[in-house]
């Protein structure tokens, strides 16, 4: 009997979302929101790995397009008075137009080269956030302060009751489990194929018909729009934005969980959110006076261990387990 076939399917699919729905009343609020960030940072890092893991175009910008997603929900919600649930699609399409046309000039450059314009991009969007002529849109150097949405209905559970924090915790789950599955459907179809033809093989790419400015560019757009909506769901969760918060750092941490996680593996951002949020953390833990130190050591020895992140090691795992016990059947 194949335990990943057939009926273990459903069975271990039902097992993985009865505990995903158990969890934030086994914790405390805090651990929730860090679960939160998790599952908003997951879903930038797969935006980030489309473009990079896929389509091989190396971005140190990202921090920038999550950003745009964030100040376009807290405006909206601040200013406008929207609906937090409404600011997400207006944030993809923001971020995704901002990207298509970063796309065009990225058609010139490569590699390093693109990677150097991208971080002038991350390097200029939090002073440009503090402009004077639009603090009265963005907050200026103070940000935008804004309130947790308050869950629409009464539920408890193991008397614990649903905090905005927890029901947060649902509505992350639902658009992270809705923006996998968009990026799944997208790339494992012949969207996918091209993209990876792209990257490993341009000149043939474009010798099979494939229109490689316009492919990059609306992949460039993609990557933005998936990295916008995180960026709207992070804003919702921490429920405050200021242009400190979007330095160059977050966009080098969302490439380095691009790299932990596993480069074109989509299931990998998950590795990769986790690894950004816990890993600072323990190295704060484990030495006050040098956390960077630690976390860089914690990074290399990863990296050591596993040089095609935690994913190709799963999958190397996964594939000499097979082999030995014959198919696990």
């Amino acid at each position: 009997m194949k335990i990943f076939h057939g009926k273990w399917v459903w069975v271990w699919t039902a097992l993985l979302v009865a505990a995903l729905v158990l969890l934030p009343f086994l914790v405390k609020n805090y651990r929730v929101f860090q679960f939160n960030l998790v599952l908003v940072y997951a879903v930038a890092i797969l935006g980030l790995n489309i473009l990079t893991g896929f389509n091989g175009q190396i971005s140190l910008g990202h921090g920038a397009f999550y950003a745009f997603g964030a100040y376009t929900a807290a405006v909206m919600m601040d200013k406008m008075g929207a609906p937090y649930w409404t600011t997400l699609p207006v944030a993809a399409v923001v971020c995704f137009s901002f990207g298509f046309l970063m796309g065009f000039p990225a058609l010139r450059l490569a590699g390093h080269y693109l990677a150097l314009a991208t971080y002038a991009l991350a390097l200029a969007v939090p002073q440009l956030l503090k402009y004077k002529k639009i603090e009265g849109w963005t907050g200026g150097v103070q940000g935008i302060v804004l309130s947790k949405p308050e869950p629409p209905f009464a539920f408890s559970l193991f008397d614990q009751a649903l905090s905005p924090d927890r029901w947060l915790y649902f509505f992350t789950l639902a658009v992270t489990a809705l923006m996998f599955l968009l990026a799944w459907n997208l790339l494992r179809g012949r969207v996918g194929r091209a993209l990876i033809a792209v990257r490993d093989h341009p000149i043939a790419a474009t010798a099979m018909g494939i229109n490689l400015p316009m492919f990059k560019s609306l992949t460039f757009g993609t990557s933005a729009a998936f990295t916008g909506v995180a960026g709207a769901l992070g804003a919702i969760v921490v429920a405050f934005v200021s242009p400190d918060s979007f330095t160059v750092q977050l966009s080098i941490f969302l490439l380095v969980g691009v790299v932990v996680g596993g480069l074109a593996s989509i299931p990998g951002a998950i590795f990769g959110g986790i690894f950004i949020q816990f890993v600072p953390n323990i190295a704060d833990e484990i030495s006050k006076s040098a956390p960077a130190a630690i976390y860089g050591v914690l990074l290399i020895g990863l990296m050591y261990l596993l040089p095609t992140g935690i994913m190709g090691g799963l999958k190397a795992a996964w594939a000499r387990l097979r082999a030995r016990t014959g198919g696990l059947s």
